[in-house]
């Protein structure tokens, strides 16, 4: 049956990975991929061996027709990202949405995604919050921190680990150097590590070790009651 299906994938451990989507993956006539090489990687230790196409920012306008026309032949797809589910800061909204406005089925399959675990692991509040994904790098930057001064709900950010002590800075010079945060990396692979402090000691931490791998920042919101993280 023609359906696009979004297959969440594991964030590092491979083993995380549910046995639907395993199926999913097998049966799917085409699989999309962001990254081809890091997804060969997954296939492999799997046995599967379906029809390979890369699928990324760069590319998702120009491909879209092609993957639309494909799936109205009555072919199904199959969209994962590097990591973690499709669309959430990664390529997969357009597709979703088109596929949508032609009547054709979508599925998300559930599964792995760094924020979550970052944020039960965090030891802030976590009944409610909002995600924001990567802060603008420049235009509009400054503009997002500032209505973020007041917001109440505990804050979800990703970030590269070179732009790691800027975002820090610039988070503290907005919300001050006491507030709580928890810098979560490399989650489920064998360097995993969760820094918990304030922003004031976390700037500190950065500047004293490099700090590498995939990061998720957690950030107690406005109203909550300060932590002892120190």
């Amino acid at each position: 049956m023609s359906k696009l299906y979004l297959v969440a994938t594991p964030i590092g451990n491979l083993e995380d990975i549910t046995y639907r989507a395993v199926r999913i993956l097998q049966e799917a006539d085409l699989i999309l991929s962001e990254d081809t090489r890091k997804t060969s990687i997954l296939l492999n230790k799997y046995s599967i061996r379906q029809r390979l196409s890369s699928f990324h920012k760069f590319n998702e306008h120009q491909a879209i027709q092609k993957i639309i026309l494909t799936l109205k032949e009555g072919r199904s797809v199959a969209l994962v990202s590097d990591a973690g589910t499709p669309g959430i800061s990664d390529p997969g909204f357009i597709l979703v949405r088109e596929c949508i406005r032609e009547n054709i089925d979508v599925e998300c399959l559930p599964g792995p995604t760094a924020l979550i675990p970052a944020l039960v692991l965090s030891g802030i509040p976590c009944d409610r919050f909002i995600f924001e994904g990567f802060l603008p790098v420049k235009k509009g930057r400054n503009k997002r921190l500032q209505e973020l001064i007041n917001e109440f709900r505990t804050m979800i950010f990703y970030e590269s680990p070179h732009r790691l002590k800027k975002t820090l800075l610039d988070l503290s010079s907005v919300m001050g150097t006491d507030r709580t945060v928890v810098i979560a990396r490399e989650l489920t692979k064998i360097h995993e590590e969760i820094i918990r402090g304030t922003l004031g000691s976390l700037i500190e931490e950065v500047d004293r070790r490099l700090i590498k791998g995939e990061i998720v920042i957690v950030i107690q919101g406005k109203s909550e009651k300060k932590s002892s993280f120190r």
